[in-house]
């Protein structure tokens, strides 16, 4: 597939998606999300990407959904279109390799839910974060209701969700809802400085362990979920890179 909505590239172990509809401030239409899924059809396949990077081109990450594609549908292609929103987000959430989201400006609706969906999440101190359904009378989608309360407690999503008010980067850092928040000219050098940090780990590790940390946000019992872990573990502890890496670990003991 050519692209047309996002930019993708990779850098040594990290792919880089950037959503690219800049004059219209990368809000979404079903386009984008057909070339996200196609990005992340070539990032899992590569077993050299370890890591996938998610931003905007120009001062957003993105506005959300596409306003002007919504006036024209009818009620049967919304839901279409709705339920492949969804399914990108479920294949973000679940992508075996870890995720970042690098929100460099406006993130808004399910530009802003896409970031979520994401396993790290950094923002430019500038950056305008919130989720407006309430305003317009619609509501949230991308596993929202959920990976918000996870994030930042019950009563801090229900505020910004019930007020559709935006937070700013360094707002969304102090209650937890971003890993770092930083200004613009730094925000990409650290993310890829985290990127190759864990792409310096095993891959196969990296998928377990975001498997694991996926089935411990509540979709198994604690029960099973300490069953993974040690089938997750034995995997692990039976693949080549265990015995390099216990000869690294061991190599810088020594030292």
């Amino acid at each position: 597939m050519g692209f047309e909505c996002i930019v993708y590239e990779k850098k040594k172990s990290v792919a880089v998606i950037s959503l690219n509809r800049p004059r219209v401030l990368n809000a979404m239409n079903k386009r984008m999300w057909q070339e996200i899924q196609a990005a992340l059809d070539d990032a899992a396949s590569d077993e050299k990407v370890k890591v996938v990077i998610f931003t905007g081109s120009g001062r957003a990450f993105s506005t959300g959904a596409d306003l002007k594609e919504s006036k024209t549908r009818s009620p049967e292609q919304y839901r279409d279109y709705l339920e492949a929103l969804q399914e990108g987000s479920r294949r973000i959430i679940r992508f075996a390799k870890p995720t970042l989201a690098v929100i460099n400006g406006y993130a808004i609706g399910s530009g802003y839910e896409l970031a979520l969906a994401c396993d790290i999440r950094l923002a430019s101190t500038e950056a305008q974060i919130g989720s407006p359904e309430a305003k317009v009378a619609s509501s949230v989608t991308g596993g929202a209701f959920r990976l918000v309360q996870d994030l930042i407690g019950p009563g801090r999503a229900r505020e910004l969700l019930f007020t559709g008010e935006y937070i700013d980067g360094r707002q969304a850092e102090r209650i937890g809802l971003v890993n770092y928040a930083l200004p613009p000219e730094k925000l990409m050098d650290k993310a890829m400085e985290i990127a190759a940090k864990i792409a310096e780990n095993s891959l196969f590790s990296l998928k377990m362990i975001k498997k694991g940390l996926n089935l411990a946000l509540g979709e198994v019992s604690l029960e099973a979920l300490m069953d993974f872990e040690i089938e997750a573990c034995l995997a692990c502890v039976s693949t080549a890179d265990r015995g390099r890496a216990l000869e690294d670990f061991q190599r810088r003991k020594d030292r």
